[in-house]
């Protein structure tokens, strides 16, 4: 059996969900705009295992989002996967934000999809999936404009998702491109990806697994 605790914070949403054999048996979120994540992640994993009737030690892993997203959110996430790592000695399982995302959209993509987070100003961190959820291209913090994705429009129709929509979405203007500027990550998701890492034995080095920024972390001073 594999009882996997999958916990997001790359974004807005604290997510947790507990999933058995790839199925989720209880969900507790909440998507806010101040990032509430240390105030609810842990009730958050303690409301799931209550709702699932389980214990701390029933888990056989932790999964994590591993990013790109909100270097603050990140840093939550992954502290609290490892330390519950540590303490039931489980395997840690990382799993790609934007790959989660495009799962969500997967009964709905006709070719391409592509999912976007906001990265400030006109920056986004995006990553190219096809209908099978193939990354045909990489993960990237890329500025966007006039011709952003272009190569992907030809004779395609492209879904893109999330919180950089938006911006995308003002800028470009073609008949293949459809957008959901709402979409953020879940736990929900992680679910079936978690699962399949556990089957494959694909888990993180806990002492030594960091998040994927993608981008430096730059420390804002406040304005006098």
């Amino acid at each position: 059996m594999g009882l996997i605790l999958n916990l997001e914070t790359a974004t807005t949403n604290c997510s947790v969900s507990l999933a058995k054999n790839g199925s989720v048996i209880a969900i507790k979120e909440h998507n806010a705009p101040n990032y509430s994540h240390s105030e609810q992640l842990h009730l958050f994993i303690q409301d799931c295992l209550k709702d699932a009737g389980c214990q701390m030690q029933d888990l056989d892993a932790v999964a994590v989002s591993k990013g790109p997203g909100s270097y603050t959110g990140l840093r939550i996430g992954v502290s609290a996967a490892k330390g519950l790592c540590f303490a039931l000695g489980i395997p840690l399982i990382s799993i790609a934000t934007l790959k989660s995302m495009a799962l969500q959209s997967k009964n709905i993509i006709q070719d391409l999809v592509i999912p976007v987070l906001d990265a400030r100003r006109m920056e986004v961190y995006s990553c190219v999936y096809d209908v099978d959820l193939n990354e045909i291209r990489e993960t990237r913090a890329e500025i966007i404009e006039e011709n952003s994705f272009t190569d992907y429009l030809s004779g395609k129709k492209v879904h893109i998702v999330g919180s950089g929509a938006e911006k995308i979405q003002n800028t470009l203007n073609h008949e293949n491109l459809s957008f959901d500027t709402r979409m953020v990550p879940s736990a929900r998701e992680m679910a079936v990806l978690s699962h399949t890492k556990y089957e494959q034995g694909k888990f993180e080095d806990v002492a030594y697994f960091e998040p994927y920024y993608l981008k430096d972390f730059i420390l804002q001073k406040a304005k006098k």
